[in-house]
This record gives structure tokens, C-alpha cells and sequence, in this order.
């Protein structure tokens, strides 16, 4: 059963911290949950990555601590590792692609559906298909191919799999024009991948920031959306810019590297970075002025639609969590909780009071051995 309105924390933004200690944070925080980031520890990844469980042998008696853990401190949780699971090195996406289903069965053994506790992911992008002619086309193919057997696979137990909406616009060199890498990064993509795989078992986890960048309203983004997928909801926030850049090259598309000498002569912006290149700053909602996304308009629609579900901060903040300040990022979650409880919680003597908690339960789970991507196909 899934906690109303509930706000939980991304632990990606306490990547310093080992499990207990992020319990505790997230206790004086006020949160009422934890999505616990999952890398892989042999990966290559360094952007807002964090690993907050032992993958390696988890087993039903692990489980059961888990929950006793969270339960103890008034805790919910779910899983989530982002990686490119259809494209990039060819290695490294095979063990994207075991990883995750690691992932499936260590939720599973938690209660998975159960425990609402399900398993965050990217799908990636293939850019050796994308780059042939009906190149989405095929890209969507690969992903019926990878991911109709994995959602298949959680599905039998009993867990269900959600995409974050990431277009990941700087996971590749500033040298490459296109800075689309993560399939879902759209309403159209996620749409047609539901009509691909049929399954319940898989839907999303929105993030209305990347769509503010892109010029897309969320509100309306939502309008059409099917509820019955939208499994979370991450807190982030961004402020487009207003600068030289975005004028000199629009707002519609990437900026571009081209040679250093002749940018400056002709006084052109190139990227600085490879995530410098499309004009905006990653912000939270109420921390450190004002941001381009009415997040009044965007709950009210979230619960005319009929969401109820986690709302989850993802602090990737250029004031909090990119600032290395242990006490900034705590002050940006903080003050994303104050900001959110009177969207989300009713007014009593006391003030906006967050809902009652809901204990985990111990689910009976089969026992399941560790499968790989091989074993599916």
C-alpha cells in the first residue's frame, strides 16, 4: 500500500555516507523514506552516483534486517541504479543489464509490490542505431528486445520497474551534436514503450525538471500522462537561464564544441563541460530563489489525476548538494520539505502534519538464484 504524499530523499545526495549513518540523516531530515541508490561499484560513473546496499550477496536474511532497519526509524524505501542499458560499450551495458536484474531480485526479497518497493532505472540510448535512418524506431526496438524480457522477469516477482525521464543531455562529449541518451527522456518515448511491453510491471519515475529545460510545461506533461504508471515523482526544479549562450544558440537545441580558436574570434559560447549545454541550473524547489516550474498548478494536477505517491528529493542543486557543504545539502533538503508540506500535507493544531507511517512488512519471497541478461534472451 502506498504512503500518501509521502516525502522521501534520494540518497545520492549523502554519496559520503554508509547505510546507517544515511538512515540517521534522513531521520533528522524529516523525510519519511529513502530511494536507496544502487551503483555498481566496479562502474565508471562519477556524476550523483552512490551505492547504499550490499548487492553483492543479499540474501532473504538481509532482507529482513532492511526492513527491520527502516521500520525502526520510520522508513520506507525502494531501489534504483541509472545506467545506459541498451547502448554504450558493450561490456559495460552487460553489466548494466545483470545489475539490474540483481536489483529485481533483491527487491523482490524485500516484498517487492508488496512493500511498494520497486526498482529504478534508465533504459539509455544506442546512438550506433540511432544515428541509421529510422534510428528512434530502432532504438525502440532494442528496448522491446532488452526490456520485454526483464520486465517479464520482475513481473514473476512480483516487482515492478520505473524510468526516470533523463534525456542524461551531458552523458557524452560536448563533441557529439546529439544530447538525447536516455529513451524515456519524453512523453512520446514512454508512451510507446508502454504500447511495446503491455506489462504492468514497468512505469515511471518523473522528474519535471528536464522537461522545464526542453520547453515543456509539466502540468501539461502530466495531462497526459497515464496515472497508472507514474510510480514517483522527483523533487528537482530548474531555472532556465538567460545568457549570452542560450541567445547565440537558441533554446530549442544543444550548444555545441567547434574549435577554441575560432569560437573566440567570432565571440561564440561553446560548452565548458560536457553538461554545460543547455542553458539552465539545477535548483531545488524553495532553496535560493525563485525557479521556472509553478509547483502549485503541478500538485493540483498530480492530484486531480489521482496520483497519491512518493514524492522524492533528488538534490542535485548548484546551491546544495553541488557545493560539497555537507551542512548546504542538508539546509536544501530541509527547506524542500518545508516548501512541499503545505502542497502536500493537511493543516491540523500543529501545523502540516506528514501522514502516519506504514510499517514494512516481512513478505514470504521465494527463493529466487541470481539470474543474468543471458539467461532471458
Amino acid at each position: 500500500m502506498k504512503q500518501q504524499n509521502a516525502i522521501w530523499l534520494m540518497s545520492s545526495a549523502y554519496d559520503q555516507l554508509n547505510q546507517q549513518q544515511l538512515v540517521e540523516k534522513a531521520v533528522t531530515l524529516g523525510v519519511q523514506g529513502i530511494d536507496l541508490c544502487v551503483f555498481r561499484k566496479d562502474s565508471d560513473r562519477a556524476d550523483h552516483t552512490a551505492t547504499h546496499l550490499a548487492y553483492e550477496s543479499f540474501e532473504s536474511d538481509d532482507a529482513d534486517r532492511l526492513i527491520e532497519l527502516f521500520n525502526k526509524n520510520e522508513l520506507r524505501l525502494s531501489l534504483g541504479a541509472f545506467d545506459n542499458m541498451i547502448g554504450g560499450d558493450e561490456a559495460e551495458r552487460q553489466k548494466n543489464q545483470n545489475h539490474l536484474l540483481r536489483l529485481i531480485r533483491i527487491a523482490h526479497l524485500l516484498g517487492g509490490d508488496a512493500n511498494d518497493i520497486l526498482v529504478g532505472t534508465f533504459v539509455g540510448y544506442n546512438h550506433e542505431l540511432g544515428n541509421q535512418e529510422n534510428g528512434f524506431q530502432r532504438n525502440l526496438d532494442e528496448y522491446k528486445r532488452i526490456f520485454g524480457p526483464i520486465v517479464r522477469y520482475a513481473e514473476d516477482l512480483g516487482v515492478t520497474i520505473a524510468y526516470e525521464n533523463c534525456p542524461m543531455e551531458g552523458w557524452r562529449s560536448a563533441r557529439y551534436t546529439s544530447t538525447y541518451n536516455n529513451l524515456p527522456g519524453v512523453l512520446a518515448a514512454r508512451r510507446l514503450m508502454y504500447a511495446m511491453v503491455e506489462s504492468k510491471a514497468h512505469g515511471e519515475i518523473y522528474d519535471p525538471s528536464h522537461d522545464i529545460w526542453q520547453n515543456t510545461d509539466p502540468v501539461a506533461v502530466i495531462q497526459q500522462t497515464d496515472v497508472t504508471r507514474l510510480k514517483r515523482i522527483h523533487v528537482k526544479t530548474t531555472r532556465n537561464l538567460s545568457n549570452p549562450a542560450r541567445i547565440q544558440w537558441g533554446g530549442m537545441y544543444p550548444m555545441h564544441h567547434v574549435d577554441v580558436t575560432l569560437a573566440e574570434k567570432a565571440g561564440v559560447s561553446i560548452p565548458q563541460n560536457d553538461w554545460d549545454r543547455h542553458h539552465y541550473e539545477a535548483m531545488l524547489p524553495g532553496f535560493g530563489g525563485s525557479d521556472h516550474m509553478d509547483w502549485n498548478a503541478f500538485v493540483k494536477t498530480l492530484h486531480e489525476c489521482g496520483y497519491g505517491g512518493v514524492f522524492e528529493i533528488e538534490n542535485e542543486a548548484k546551491n546544495s548538494k553541488d557545493t560539497g557543504v555537507p551542512a548546504a545539502i542538508d539546509q536544501g533538503i530541509k527547506s524542500c520539505v518545508n516548501y512541499l508540506s503545505p502542497l502536500l500535507w493537511p493543516l491540523r493544531d500543529i501545523g502540516y502534519v506528514r501522514p502516519a507511517h506504514q510499517p514494512l512488512k516481512h513478505i514470504a519471497t521465494s527463493k529466487v538464484p541470481i539470474v543474468e541478461m543471458k539467461n532471458l534472451l
